[in-house]
């Protein structure tokens, strides 16, 4: 395909695309998130009674961790499609399926009723919802990044990416303003459902609003050239096929970057939770109010670390996360378990600071990594592959080792070690800022070169 930089797109062009993409996303995250936080507050009580608090939440965030393990294989199913009819049309389906499951586990019947058949069902709704969260990811961010420009393709593919904190604020405020207002008993008899039945509303706004955005230009001159060329006589592979076979080395990378961030921000979101209510034994509400408040500045700022990439590159913000986030584990969890609400809330914030670092840059960092053809299959199977043995294991990882232990010191090892592990793959990562998306060529054109001070010594080679 010939090469042409993408031009700059009209701000009321691309704030249009932001905005579909932002609401989808932070709707479809509230969804998975509320799980999230429900799993370590309220269904270890409702679908997994046991006599140990901690066998019931490690109970309750195994069904937790199979929304993770149904990500893959939307990725692939939602990649494969959107590769070739398009990214709007998989993403309008994504939302309906997320938030069809999500408002129907506001409906479903505890243990207490229905036994074993309760968790059963809760269970059949998450793997609903990963499927569903498995396509979404790669879909949005991708359609921001083909209608975005080259030289600010950062700033405007992160914001989809706060649509993560965005949603995990949504879920956070609803049950920390329920859990405020009512009283315990109230919670778990019924208040719990509302943020759940909640979703049905916003389903209908996010429907509304990404159903009036245009498909990406960058896949429409794709698809003419695939139809041209099968109308030719070719053969058009599968995307996942072609995926493996010419970029799986990408796909390697957009794991090994996806690692720490993956699992460090479901320890200071969900494990967080955990920790401090059941070990610390503190109230819940100081638990809620610190993810508040860290969710709130991780919104804010995912988009200026997006902006500062596109001037030093996805590399060097994406190591200063990495290696950010690899020393403040330790810090961490000496600062909770001050059991000071302030210590407790700067903990989370703080960390939530350099975990931005490292997902600000990454939707945009991961789109460049792959051609036209194959963008959605490898972007989203990159990333849902490192949700497995990254998110959907973290929780349950850190509770056993809290269990096992009683201390903290092993989980904030576990932590700091897969930090490591993406600061190691992005430093041996080529570059990719400035690439242009509509040049199929999977080592892409060289890229802009990084600013740097006279005398300093660049975080990348």
């Amino acid at each position: 395909m010939a090469s042409q930089a993408t031009a700059p797109p009209a701000r009321a062009g691309i704030g249009r695309i932001v905005a579909a993409s932002l609401v989808g996303t932070t709707i479809e995250w509230y969804d998975f998130f509320l799980y999230g936080s429900a799993a370590a507050l309220v269904f270890n009580t409702l679908f997994f009674p046991s006599s140990d608090p901690l066998v019931g939440t490690l109970l309750s965030f195994l069904t937790y961790a199979v929304g993770f393990a149904a990500r893959p294989l939307g990725g692939i199913v939602f990649g494969h499609y959107g590769d070739r009819v398009g990214r709007k049309k998989l993403l309008v389906i994504s939302l309906l399926m997320m938030g069809g499951a999500t408002f129907a586990m506001g409906l479903l019947p505890t243990h207490a009723s229905i036994g074993v058949g309760a968790p059963v069902l809760l269970t059949v709704l998450r793997l609903v919802q990963g499927f569903a969260l498995g396509g979404e990811w790669g879909g949005a961010v991708l359609l921001v990044s083909e209608h975005g420009g080259d030289a600010r393709r950062g700033f405007w593919a992160s914001w989809p990416q706060a649509g993560a904190p965005g949603g995990n604020l949504l879920a956070t405020g609803v049950l920390a303003l329920l859990a405020a207002v009512q009283s315990d008993e109230a919670f778990l008899a019924w208040g719990w459902r509302v943020p759940f039945l909640l979703s049905g509303v916003l389903v209908m706004v996010g429907l509304w609003i990404r159903i009036s955005v245009t498909e990406s230009p960058v896949f429409l001159a794709a698809r003419r050239e695939a139809e041209a060329a099968a109308a030719a006589g070719a053969q058009e592979k599968p995307p996942v096929v072609e995926v493996f076979r010419k970029s799986w080395r990408e796909v390697l990378t957009a794991i090994g970057t996806r690692f720490g961030e993956n699992i460090s921000y479901y320890i200071l979101t969900a494990f967080v939770l955990v920790y401090v209510t059941v070990h610390l034994e503190l109230p819940k509400s100081d638990a809620l109010n610190a993810v508040l408040i860290g969710s709130a500045v991780h919104f804010v700022t995912i988009p200026l670390w997006g902006a500062l990439s596109d001037r030093l590159g996805r590399r060097p913000v994406t190591l200063i996360g990495a290696v950010g986030m690899a020393l403040w584990a330790f810090a961490f969890f000496a600062l909770l378990d001050t059991e000071s609400f302030p210590v407790i809330a700067l903990a989370v914030t703080v960390g939530l600071l350099f975990h931005g670092a490292m997902y600000g840059p990454q939707a945009a960092f991961i789109s460049e990594l792959f051609d036209t053809k194959v963008r959605y299959s490898g972007a989203s199977m990159g990333s849902q592959l490192a949700s497995i043995i990254g998110g959907a294991l973290a929780p349950i990882i850190a509770v056993e080792l809290l269990k096992d232990h009683d201390s903290a010191l092993p989980v904030a090892v576990y932590m700091s070690f897969a930090a490591l592990v993406t600061a190691v793959t992005v430093k041996f990562a080529r570059e990719t800022r400035g690439r242009d998306l509509a040049a199929d060529e999977t080592a892409g054109p060289a890229p802009l070169p990084a600013p740097r001070r006279e005398g300093s010594v660049p975080l990348g080679g």
